[in-house]
């Protein structure tokens, strides 16, 4: 029995179905390809002459700056303004430490050689005053020897060749023996007038005249030391003078007669203190 399927019309029948779905698929998957794409921002109508209105960010144009990259400038701005002010303060700063430096320098610099300068002239001075001094010293050698009255205990001591000396006048048993001396000139025997050596011997016992010295030791005007001298010992006064001048005296008892050797001046110190050690009499 023919069920059907081999008839020729219900072949073609069949086959005309499926063409027919075919088509209908076909035309339903074009339909859905054409629909066009539905735009993302609106379409603006537009009037001829005018432009359409573009919206940042739609078709290549720049998208406004959000609030947080507004604020992000702001802030490297203000960094870079304080930056800036900092940079200038430190290079004020460091201008004015090198100006301070540099007058320093200058101040010190300048206090250096002033102080060199006057290092040279002191030693310079120095060095002069140690020729001219050692030059004197010099010059007064060989020294001299006075000698004075025998009637007087022969009193001899050792002066400086530079020196002159004056005795007014001869000494007498009944009288007082005077001696001045002065380097190169004797000046006029007064006595406000400043001598280098005084010498006297006096007909007047010692403890007389050491009396007036001692007074002045107790009031502080002078001082008194001692030292052995041709075998003796002899005391030496230091300080004012009746004349009112610092001076040295020295004292000592010659046989019934007193011997007073003084200097009117500290400056001749270093020479009566030599001449005092060459003192020689007899007792």
């Amino acid at each position: 029995m023919d069920n059907g399927n081999n008839n020729p019309l219900n072949q073609s029948g069949q086959q005309f179905g499926q063409n027919v779905n075919n088509f209908n698929g076909m035309q339903d998957q074009n339909v859905i390809n054409v629909v066009p794409p539905r735009p993302s921002q609106p379409i603006q109508p537009t009037q001829p002459g005018v432009p359409p209105i573009q919206r940042p960010g739609q078709f290549g144009q720049p998208t406004a700056p959000t609030p947080a990259q507004t604020l992000r400038k702001d802030y490297s701005g203000i960094i870079k303004t304080i930056c800036l002010i900092f940079t200038s303060l430190l290079a004020v700063g460091f201008l004015v430490l090198f100006v301070m430096m540099y007058i320093n320098w200058d101040t010190v610099k300048t206090d250096v050689d002033g102080q060199i300068e006057r290092a040279v002239a002191e030693a310079e001075n120095e060095l002069k005053d140690r020729m001219e001094t050692e030059f004197a010293e010099r010059e007064k050698n060989p020294y001299k020897t006075f000698a004075g009255p025998t009637d007087f205990g022969a009193l001899t001591f050792e002066y400086p060749k530079t020196w002159s000396v004056y005795v007014p006048e001869d000494a007498s048993r009944a009288g007082d023996f005077h001696a001045y001396f002065n380097p190169s000139q004797v000046n006029v025997v007064e006595d406000e007038t400043v001598m280098a050596l005084r010498v006297s011997i006096l007909n007047t016992l010692t403890e007389e005249v050491k009396e007036d010295y001692a007074g002045k030791v107790e009031d502080g005007e002078m001082s008194l030391s001692s030292r052995v001298v041709n075998g003796a010992n002899v005391d030496i006064y230091t300080g004012l003078l009746d004349s009112g001048y610092q001076g040295i005296v020295c004292v000592f008892k010659i046989r019934d007669k007193t011997a007073v050797v003084q200097t009117d001046a500290m400056i001749f110190a270093n020479d009566f203190y030599k001449l005092v050690e060459t003192i020689r009499f007899n007792a």
